[in-house]
């Protein structure tokens, strides 16, 4: 029995698939600029990572003041990412909701691609990726939130994994399951890298219970912009019946969740202020006049889009698309934010003025070789999804329409 067989009595493959097939693609516009651009993204990551492999976090320039850095907030995007489209396809093969089915095979395999995508931005930050996972193993540290962070999304992917065979096998009860599994895992993964956040009880500014349930709302709502590129892209914004009508119904559904997400945002940085509290009223004073939060999160990942979908009842699909874009930029900042907001005051003694010069904000610029692994990662999933979308039948069928 040969390789293809082997692996086609596993999970089916498409009959049609060889390396002339992966080479070769319709030679548009578009096509040969998003072939360019994920080739250069992954050449880019590719001499960080080999730059990283040589100095090490030397590359970096996180410090004991500013730890956590930009592939920290990378790392989240991509899995946030991941949690978001396995929420949404759960939506039908899971809940039954008619018309989410058709997207099942394509919106699970955007979350394993996204969460690989993740790992590998990871991989390259912790240090000795080897040496966590055995320790994981042989050690566990159950009162660690990142212990079980490592943990869950572990056994999420393995969920994820299993849930794709079973739909390309169109085996939709194990399907169904392991979605049930997926998604439960994946809630709570996710829900628990936002205690990441929340059980520093040192940085004021993050700690709370706000984190884990924002967590969930912007995976939704992350994963419902990636779905209106990804179809957007497939059908080059000319959408079959049933697509439109999803989309349709993703739109109204964007708009509710983008209107929560303000609602909840607004009251965060509301009790922030409030009181006054050292190192939780100055710094969200200091991030409602940052240019990151202003333009990027709140204007590119909120307000653009809510307002298209808000005002078109959405159903402006072609313009929800394009809106998807800047919502992809505002997710970033979303990430990025998170991350370096949660540093921004510095870590000092009480008797400030006594020893030492009066605190300011910490300085944090992420380095080259961390901007080229970050942001070089995207070009890997996108090269990970066209193989993906070469090897297996991403599409929808009629069974899928009528399950």
């Amino acid at each position: 029995m040969s390789l293809r067989e082997k692996i086609n009595n596993i999970v089916p493959i498409r009959d049609d698939f060889s390396l002339k097939s992966l080479l070769s693609f319709e030679k548009t516009p578009l096509n040969v600029f998003m072939a360019i651009l994920s080739v250069g993204l992954f050449l880019w990551m590719s001499y960080g990572v080999g730059v990283y492999l040589n100095h090490g976090h030397h590359a970096y320039n996180v410090t004991r003041e500013h730890p956590w850095g930009l592939m920290i907030a990378m790392y989240v995007f991509f899995v946030v990412s991941s949690t978001g489209l396995c929420i949404i396809s759960s939506f039908g093969h899971v809940f039954k909701i008619p018309g989410f089915a058709i997207i099942g095979k394509r919106a699970i395999m955007g979350a394993i691609l996204t969460i690989l995508a993740g790992f590998a931005v990871i991989a390259f930050e912790i240090g000795h990726p080897v040496t966590m996972v055995i320790y994981n193993v042989v050690s566990p540290g159950l009162t660690s939130a990142i212990w079980w962070m490592g943990t869950l999304y572990g056994i999420y992917l393995t969920f994820i994994i299993l849930e794709f065979i079973f739909l390309a096998r169109n085996d939709h009860r194990w399907s169904r399951l392991f979605g049930i599994g997926g998604l439960v895992v994946g809630i709570a993964a996710h829900s628990n890298l936002g205690s990441v956040f929340g059980f520093l009880v040192a940085r004021p500014i993050a700690n709370g219970v706000f984190y884990p349930i924002y967590f969930i709302l912007s995976a939704m709502i992350t994963g419902l912009y990636l779905l209106f590129l990804i179809y957007g892209f497939r059908y080059k914004l000319k959408f079959p019946p049933e697509i439109q009508e999803f989309l349709y119904k993703i739109g109204k559904l964007l708009a509710l969740l983008l209107a929560i997400l303000i609602f909840f945002e607004g009251w965060r940085f509301l009790t922030a202020v409030y009181g006054g509290m050292p190192e939780r009223a100055d710094v969200a004073l200091h991030i409602l006049t940052s240019a990151p939060f202003l333009y990027g999160e709140l204007l590119l990942g909120m307000v653009i889009p809510f307002v298209i979908a808000f005002t078109s009842k959405g159903r402006a699909t072609v313009a929800l698309v394009f809106a998807s874009i800047t919502g992809m930029i505002g997710i970033f900042f979303m990430r990025y934010d998170l991350v370096n907001d949660s540093q921004l005051a510095p870590m000092m003694m009480l008797k400030k003025r006594e020893y030492q010069l009066e605190p300011h904000w910490v300085d944090y610029f992420p380095s080259s070789i961390e901007i080229a692994i970050s942001i070089g990662a995207i070009g890997l999933c996108i090269i990970l999804y066209y193989v993906a979308d070469k090897l297996f039948d991403l599409d929808y069928s009629q069974e899928d329409i009528h399950h």
